[in-house]
């Protein structure tokens, strides 16, 4: 285990050599991330006190997080959440929402956009475009902000190209916590890790056998929402993207941030010591605390 990271940090490492799940079937992915998503938004809800809210907006269902005290001068703003699951599941709606509203002191939507691969893209954009404009009548676009974790900061990054495309004021910030922004090729660090930050399959990934079929669908994996590297990428939003050295998505977050620099953006990468994808979804972390931090500032 590398010493470079918290004790907790070891300990909780060296147990995913040993409780990582096998193949499942989609029906218990799902279960199994709806099991743990319940039990640690539980955890999420006492460490981090809130008010919840289920609501509809624009026809979208969302939980509606608001922090127990709130400065005057977050009453007018709001943060839209996009929670991750790998575009099939709901792995962590409340457990990145509760959090974030707690420590910023600000609402935040979490919204539950529609899954693959019953509904693939652009559903899930659509859905959350649909729930912007809604916003967009009551808050100043500035006063938006837009963060996700995994597939959630994909669809991130993809909402706001479409926003752009639509014409539509664009948020004041994005939050883009491991991503990528292309989906025809795959990144080195996904050839180099599996999802518990060890070793994958270290060997190149077919072309003609690319992942995430179930979300792209029959959409040409070039389009540029759907990878916003093909995108004009001028003018986006002040973006923190965060990521860390076995993150599987590492090496697509760094992509992205050089293509959000090179189009004349400002963009920070934050990349954490020696964890694996979405560590920042574990409570006990001293890491999760300070990576939790970044975005509410």
């Amino acid at each position: 285990m590398p010493t470079t990271i918290s004790p907790e940090a070891q300990t909780w490492l060296e147990s995913l050599t040993r409780n990582s799940p096998g193949p499942e079937t989609l029906a218990e992915r799902r279960a199994r991330t709806d099991e743990w998503r319940a039990k640690d938004s539980a955890e999420a809800r006492r460490l981090f006190p809130v008010n919840v809210e289920e609501l509809n907006i624009a026809g979208v269902r969302t939980d509606t997080i608001t922090p127990l005290s709130m400065p005057e001068s977050n009453r007018n703003r709001v943060l839209i959440n996009l929670h991750g699951g790998g575009f099939n599941s709901d792995s962590g709606s409340l457990i990145e929402g509760v959090p974030i509203a707690n420590l910023a002191k600000i609402k935040v939507i979490s919204v539950y956009y529609r899954l693959a691969p019953e509904n693939p893209f652009p559903a899930a954009v659509d859905d959350v475009v649909a729930i912007y404009r809604e916003l967009l009548k009551t808050y100043k676009p500035r006063n938006i902000g837009i963060f996700g974790t995994s597939a959630g900061a994909i669809l991130t990054a993809e909402v706001t190209v479409r926003l752009k495309q639509l014409g539509l004021p664009l948020p004041g910030a994005l939050g883009i916590f491991s991503a990528l922004a292309d989906f025809s090729q795959v990144g080195d660090a996904r050839q180099l890790f599996a999802l518990n930050g060890f070793p994958g399959q270290l060997q190149p990934t077919d072309p003609n056998h690319l992942p995430d079929n179930e979300y792209v669908g029959k959409t040409n994996r070039k389009d540029p929402v759907l990878s916003p590297l093909y995108a004009d990428l001028r003018g986006m939003p002040p973006s923190l993207l965060v990521t860390s050295t076995r993150d599987l998505l590492l090496s697509d977050t760094a992509i992205l941030h050089r293509a959000l620099l090179r189009a004349g953006n400002d963009s920070q990468l934050v990349v954490f010591e020696a964890l694996p994808h979405a560590f920042w979804y574990h409570f006990q972390l001293p890491e999760t605390r300070e990576a939790l931090a970044s975005p509410a500032r």
